[in-house]
């Protein structure tokens, strides 16, 4: 049975025995930006440090060594995993058995698997807003003040020269797009017919940047997570959401009203975010998105979750930084 956003959304995951509650949904905080806005460039890059956001660590072994990283998560008993807090397909929490399901979750579930000598679930699962996902691998806020932390963030993170200042990536485990969902009955068939249109993603996404220098020129709608903007498309108060086509998969499950427009206008490489002083962490978590990929595991997930929304879809070839 599909569930509709309005009924639940944003479910609080403090922990994999949590049970889940459904959260009443009023009207999300949102800014609407005005139109025709620009944003400042990004800083550019020495050009004795060239960045290719997808390059990543190469992958070790498996076995966890003393002192490492995966040691002191093993000691703990549980891996922390930062996710969406309402990723639909990607990992969320079911209503029914209270379980984290998804790709995303399932990936994260054979890291765990990894560390804990088979141990699928030995994960802690905490729903992070799209503004906490950077702090929480981080362990400090913008202004330094501590944060509770996480080993790894997973939750559709576009791969970035300017996000891998601030943390660590994974090889890429999945290559997204940003593509718009619409009501189907809306008249809109493509990017050239959003002038004067209201389109929403979240406010600290990459994709908020990309809706307001589309040709047509929409009207950004920022939100603090995608899942807002789609109450919103569904109390009628914008027009469209635009965000990498992984997450529009999950809307549009959840509302059989909505459609994904087949046009995808950007790039969005995906990793699990680290700590940068973790380098160990990253080429474990490497090693098992490579056998994920060379065993057919990959394809069996993204054929359970995503196929319908997304076809023929592969896993991205892993490309490292040259050591």
């Amino acid at each position: 049975m599909r569930i509709r956003v309005l009924l639940f959304v944003a479910l609080l995951i403090a922990g994999c025995g949590a049970d889940p509650a459904a959260v009443p949904v009023g009207v999300p905080s949102v800014t609407v930006l005005p139109s025709g806005v620009t944003f400042a460039p990004p800083v550019p890059k020495s050009a004795t440090r060239p960045c290719n956001p997808r390059e990543s660590l190469r992958p070790m072994g498996s076995a966890v060594t003393a002192g490492s990283t995966m040691a002191r998560i093993r000691e703990r008993g549980r891996l922390v995993l930062g996710i969406g807090s309402s990723a639909y397909l990607l990992s969320h929490r079911d209503p029914y058995d209270g379980k984290v399901k998804g790709f995303e979750a399932e990936i994260a579930r054979e890291v765990a698997a990894a560390i804990f000598n088979g141990d699928r679930e030995k994960i802690q699962f905490r729903a992070l807003n799209a503004a906490e996902r950077i702090p929480a691998v981080r362990g400090v806020d913008d202004k330094g003040n501590a944060v509770e932390s996480v080993d790894m963030v997973m939750a559709a993170m576009t791969m970035t020269c300017e996000r891998w200042e601030q943390v660590a990536f994974s090889t890429e485990y999945y290559s997204a797009g940003q593509k718009v969902l619409v009501n189907k009955k809306s008249g809109i068939n493509s990017t050239a017919d959003l002038a004067g249109k209201k389109v929403c993603a979240s406010a600290t996404s990459t994709n908020i940047k990309t809706i307001a220098e589309l040709p047509a020129r929409p009207t950004p709608v920022a939100a603090a997570n995608t899942s807002d903007c789609l109450v919103l498309l569904q109390q009628g108060q914008i027009d469209a959401v635009s965000t990498g086509d992984v997450i529009l998969a999950g809307l549009a499950a959840q509302d059989e009203a909505t459609q994904i427009l087949p046009e995808r206008f950007t790039d969005e490489p995906t990793g699990i975010a680290m700590s940068l002083n973790a380098p160990d962490l990253v080429r474990f978590v490497n090693g098992v998105l490579e056998n994920l990929r060379t065993s057919g595991r990959w394809q069996q997930l993204h054929d359970e979750y995503l196929t319908e929304y997304i076809v023929d879809a592969k896993p991205p070839v892993p490309q490292y930084k040259a050591e």
